[in-house]
C-alpha cells in the first residue's frame, strides 16, 4: 500500500511532515515538556514544533536506537522502521506521538505491543495526510498518497483514546 507511494520517489522513505499536519495536533502537545524530534529529516519539523509549542525541541543527527533525549517523542519516523521505532519508544518508557500509516494498527506486532494497553491513543486526521520531499534545500509536496496516516500516541494523557480532528 504505502510501498508504492514510497517507490515513486528517490531517497528511501525519508518524507517530511508539512507544517499544516503539525498545526492540526499542536493543541494536543504539552507546553511544559522537552520534545525529542528523533527523526529530523531536513530539520524542518523541529523548527515547526518549536514555533507551534514554544517548547525546547531536540533534533540531532544521531541514531534514535542508541540515544535517549527529551521528555516526549514527537516525530514522523521512517515507515520502514515503524515496528522497531515502536519497540524502542516503549523501551524508553516515555510518552510519544508518532505519525504512521493507518495500516500499522492491523499488524500482529502492533496488537502484541499494545493489546489491552490503556495508555494507547490514536489521533485521526479528517483528510489524507500529504508528505513532502526535500531536494537541494527545497521542500516539494509528493502528491496525495494511496494510504491514510494516523498519529499513534502512548501515555500522552489525551482526553480520549480516539481523537478525531476536525
Amino acid at each position: 500500500m504505502y510501498a508504492s507511494y514510497l517507490s515513486k520517489f528517490d531517497g528511501g522513505d525519508e518524507y517530511m511532515t508539512r507544517r499544516s499536519t503539525w498545526e492540526s495536533i499542536a493543541h494536543l502537545l504539552p507546553r511544559d515538556k522537552v520534545i525529542w524530534e528523533a527523526f529530523r529529516g531536513d530539520g524542518g519539523s523541529a523548527s515547526i514544533l518549536r514555533d507551534l509549542t514554544g517548547c525546547e525541541v531536540i533534533s540531532n543527527d544521531e541514531d534514535f536506537f542508541t540515544h535517549n533525549r527529551g521528555d516526549i517523542v514527537v516525530s514522523n519516523p521512517p515507515f520502514s522502521k515503524k515496528k522497531e521505532v515502536l519497540q524502542r519508544c516503549k523501551e524508553l518508557n516515555k510518552p510519544f506521538i508518532l505519525l504512521m500509516p493507518m495500516a500499522t494498527l492491523t499488524t500482529r506486532y502492533f496488537a502484541e505491543m499494545f493489546r489491552n494497553d490503556p495508555d494507547l491513543q490514536v489521533i485521526f486526521s479528517p483528510t489524507r495526510i500529504v508528505y513532502e520531499k526535500t531536494a537541494d534545500g527545497v521542500r516539494t509536496e509528493c502528491g496525495r498518497p494511496s494510504f491514510d496516516s494516523i498519529f499513534v500516541c502512548w501515555r500522552m494523557r489525551l482526553l480520549r483514546s480516539l481523537t478525531f480532528l476536525t
